[in-house]
């Protein structure tokens, strides 16, 4: 008999979140299978299920969630870092066809996995993989912040944001962060110095936090009108980083301070095959942080399961989760 497992399966875009039977999959060389415990939810999955996310490149029927916590079940041929029983996390599917974590198992590449942080339970390391990897492209990777600098980030409060605070803290640099006045105390809670991009222009927040002269790092998390303000923050001879660089955007005020620009595409590994041991690299320094009590994930104290994820979704959509939302599996 065909052994079997269960997920929550996409046939329609828009559509509803079945729990269906499949054939549970085997590991393939290189591969590990994960027993999972919890799905991270992003916002990239609320538009790959609506049908708005073509560069996902996720066909349907499909099964989402990009990020996992779970432990390891099944080993292939070739993988020694992980064992069976290992407490494993990752980004490590939900686009480019790859099965997601809305399942009770999937088969991964190991190399996209870390072991879990020690003092997060399952559900504080499935909210952090995205997150802390895309802080991480942008931060050290392409910014490459130093102890000395300015760090300006748009969205600190956001689920990439108040990972890259904490990160550009870690690294010794002063951060700023923009948000909404209910997340100031939260954000100075992280070692962050609140800015209320809605009372304050650019230019008047360059002035009071720069004395006029720019920040030297601007991570840009948002997109859109944020990106454009980023341009305007940045000081001379700065740089830029934004996880959502679409649209159209006017260059001249990044090229008026002879700043540079990083754009960051955190699907690229999972879409291509390419570099993808960098990311379990990048997760095993989440581990060191996390453990050492630099990085704290901020999770909504909401609890979904396969049975209300369709809650969950809904918390992202409407703009309502107050953290990162994460669906129970095991």
């Amino acid at each position: 008999m065909t052994p079997t497992m269960q997920a929550l399966v996409l046939d329609r875009y828009n559509g509803p979140l079945e729990w269906k039977t499949l054939t549970k999959p085997e590991p393939a060389p290189g591969q590990v299978r994960v027993r999972i415990a919890a799905s991270g939810l992003n916002p990239l999955d609320t538009k790959i299920r609506a049908g708005q996310a073509a560069h996902a490149k996720h066909p349907l029927p499909l099964v989402l969630g990009i990020d996992m916590a779970g432990v390891v079940d099944a080993v292939g041929p070739g993988v020694s870092a992980f064992e069976i029983g290992d407490a494993v996390y990752g980004m490590t599917g939900g686009v480019g066809g790859i099965q997601g974590s809305l399942a009770e198992y999937a088969v991964v590449d190991a190399d996209l996995l870390a072991i879990k942080p020690a003092n997060l339970s399952m559900r504080e390391a499935a909210a952090l993989p995205l997150a802390f990897i895309t802080a991480y492209l942008g931060i050290v990777d392409r910014a490459r912040v130093q102890a000395d600098q300015t760090v300006l980030v748009q969205g600190g409060a956001g689920g990439v944001g108040h990972v890259a605070a904490q990160l550009a803290r870690a690294l010794g640099a002063t951060v700023f962060a923009t948000a909404s006045a209910r997340d100031h105390a939260y954000l100075a809670s992280l070692g962050a110095i609140p800015i209320d991009y809605r009372s304050q222009s650019v230019e008047q927040y360059v002035a009071a936090c720069t004395q006029g002269a720019g920040f030297d790092v601007v991570v840009d998390t948002v997109g859109g009108a944020s990106l454009d303000a980023s341009f305007g923050a940045v000081k001379h001879f700065g740089h830029v980083v934004s996880a959502l660089g679409w649209g159209t955007h006017a260059l001249a005020p990044l090229s008026f301070r002879e700043a540079t620009y990083s754009g960051i595409f955190s699907l690229h590994p999972l879409l291509t095959g390419l570099h993808r041991a960098h990311y379990g690299d990048v997760l095993r320094e989440a581990t060191r942080l996390v453990e050492a009590g630099k990085i704290v994930p901020n999770l909504d104290p909401r609890r979904f399961d396969p049975q209300s994820v369709d809650l969950a979704y809904e918390a992202i959509t409407t703009a309502t989760a107050r953290g990162k939302i994460v669906v129970d599996i095991a």
